[in-house]
């Protein structure tokens, strides 16, 4: 138990039983995660930073209790946390890990103010299931544990998707965080458990190198080449690319005008075949519910 709990003010009575109210925003909030490509990491003991990146453009800003503070600082940065919560500001907490001494005050934050959350050494699906009660779960994966129960993970009640803890996984493994290939099957594993539990794509891990544009870039072409759906990122430089990269491409975009366009009983565009599935792909890419007609959004 942290030697400093944080007092909140609750969201709502129950909190394994949010109102209509806290239902509509749990709603908002996984959808809102769901199609999110960019989250920004602030340290949660620099409440200074909070603002700063709340305006640089993220499509939404993690709080980050864990990694980034040091154990004297944990009390703190969650009063940090909970005063910025207070004034109805948007933020995903990443909280401390199960087993560690801040866990109970950390869960007592984020079922109070029913904000979304990022689960660290996520690999317990019941762990994972209590909190999505009344938060949006973002479970991050960084475990050679985790990865090997991916799916069921994936699979947890309430879970928007998942993201990629490469730096922790690495040490785990004793390989290097920036070796794409050491880390490739863990990052396949991930994208395929998504896929089959039916959630988003999950996000990548965070790229170290601040200052190498080139090494961001291809970290991004990685792993938008193995499914990922976006990327943590760690300083807001970071994230225009990032934005621009795992967003569907012009000539994506114009393919998938053309396919829709064609009808469903078309068998060949460009003089490559067009199935279901293909079609699918091409909704998927703008935006359109399978069913609805070209050109009709969701």
């Amino acid at each position: 138990m942290s030697a400093e709990h944080t007092t909140v003010e609750p969201a709502h009575s129950d909190p394994a039983r949010p109102g209509p109210a806290g239902a509509a925003r749990l709603g908002r909030d996984r959808a809102r995660l769901a199609a999110a490509r960019t989250l920004l990491f602030v340290p949660g003991h620099r409440p200074d930073r909070f603002e700063k990146a709340a305006a640089a453009g993220a499509d939404a800003v993690i709080i980050d209790l864990e990694d980034a503070v040091a154990p004297d600082g944990k009390d703190a940065a969650r009063r940090h946390a909970a005063d910025w919560l207070a004034r109805g500001r948007d933020a995903v907490v990443r909280i401390n890990a199960p087993g560690t001494p801040w866990w109970d005050a950390d869960l007592d934050l984020v079922t109070a103010f029913g904000c979304p959350v990022m689960l660290p050494k996520a690999e317990d699906t019941d762990v994972i299931a209590r909190i999505a009660e009344v938060c949006a779960v973002i479970p991050l994966v960084e475990t050679a544990a985790g990865i090997e129960r991916a799916l069921d993970v994936c699979c947890a009640p309430g879970v928007v998707r998942a993201a990629f803890g490469s730096v922790d996984l690495a040490t785990e493994l004793g390989v290097r965080h920036d070796d794409a290939l050491a880390l490739a099957y863990a990052r396949s594993r991930l994208v395929m458990a998504g896929a089959a539990a039916g959630v988003a794509p999950p996000l990548d891990g965070v790229t170290t190198a601040l200052d190498d544009s080139d090494t961001l870039a291809e970290d991004i072409r990685h792993a938008r080449r193995l499914g990922f759906g976006g990327k943590l990122c760690i300083h807001p430089r970071q994230l225009p690319a990032v934005a621009e990269a795992f967003a569907p491409s012009e000539e994506e975009l114009a393919w998938a005008r053309k396919v829709l366009a064609a009808g469903d009983a078309v068998s060949a565009v460009d003089g490559v075949m067009v199935d279901r599935p293909v079609q699918e792909r091409a909704r998927r890419l703008l935006g359109v519910k399978l069913g609805t007609g070209p050109g009709e959004t969701a």
